[in-house]
């Protein structure tokens, strides 16, 4: 007992070591960029926070640091200049912040505007329940030179947690098994063999449909409604087309014959006519004899 009281007398009476209990700053959020201007909300009563912007260029995994956005204090800076470090003027931003040497974990830009670089999308409830569907266009500049290896990337997730699922697709997709009610929310950005290439769109955000139950006013539900509309015709077909049809095939035979009878009828005069002159007439053909000189019977000539 008497060594645990010492314990905490002398840790009392040690002064705390500056920078043992410094932890990062929070990442800047809603990061995004508006005609080449790239800007996010200042840090919440943070004090000493810079920021430095990075930026990578087509088909790159290298960050490199923006010479005019290192180590400031504003929450905004012109980033123009990148454009021409990329092949077709696509490059990625992203933005990170800084507090005694410790940095915060960057978090990449968005894009407010479609262009060359970043896809225009829309996001709308799908045909189903619990789906939603993200309409892409095919015809973007990148597709019309890379064909199929310049696809989307859709990322999606809850509003408010982060897009960690995603999607690839050419053109438009729909997003299954989503849960019904919620609110999801979807970011696109371009792919070239898959590497993700420009500026993402920023997110945008659609409630899921649930599915409607149909209820009549006796509390059943539509199954009650598909059993009966399955039943109608089978009556219908049991109890009036079927003695119909026998009625007609038993006593209205004659009428059926009547009915089936073709409707050419010959004149009445047709076999009382005149019958027609001036036939050609076809005279027997001249006959041949030969003339037999002499000839008696049998007992004549004994």
């Amino acid at each position: 007992m008497l060594f645990n009281v010492l314990c905490v007398l002398i840790a009392a009476q040690v002064p705390s070591v500056p920078g043992l209990s410094e932890v990062p700053p929070a990442p800047p959020l809603n990061v995004h960029v508006d005609n080449w201007l790239l800007t996010w909300p200042p840090a919440p009563e943070e004090g000493n926070v810079t920021y430095t912007v990075q930026y990578s260029s087509f088909d790159s995994d290298v960050w490199t640091d923006v010479p005019a956005c290192v180590h400031i204090s504003s929450n905004s800076c012109p980033v123009i200049s990148t454009k021409e470090k990329g092949e077709h003027g696509c490059v990625m931003l992203r933005v990170q912040a800084e507090r005694r040497g410790l940095t915060s974990t960057p978090v990449q830009a968005c894009s407010k505007h479609g262009d060359s670089c970043t896809p225009d999308f829309r996001l709308t409830a799908g045909a189903r329940p619990g789906s939603l569907t993200v309409l892409l266009s095919r015809s973007h500049s990148l597709a019309q030179e890379h064909g199929d290896h310049a696809q989307h990337r859709v990322y999606y997730g809850k509003e408010g947690a982060p897009r960690e699922e995603h999607v690839d697709a050419v053109s438009s997709v729909t997003i299954p098994e989503l849960q019904q009610g919620q609110r999801y929310c979807v970011e696109v950005q371009y792919l070239y063999f898959s590497h993700p290439v420009g500026l993402g769109a920023c997110a945008r955000c659609e409630l899921v449909p649930t599915a409607v139950l149909v209820r009549h006013s006796s509390g059943k539900d539509s199954k009650g409604s598909e059993v009966v509309a399955a039943v109608v015709p089978v009556v219908v077909v049991l109890f009036v087309v079927i003695p119909v049809l026998a009625y007609f095939l038993i006593f209205q035979r004659g009428t059926i014959k009547r009915w089936l009878r073709p409707p050419y009828q010959l004149r009445e005069d047709f076999f009382l006519g005149p019958f027609p002159e001036n036939l050609p007439v076809c005279s027997p053909p001249e006959e041949h004899c030969l003339v037999i000189s002499s000839f008696s019977p049998k007992e004549l000539s004994d």
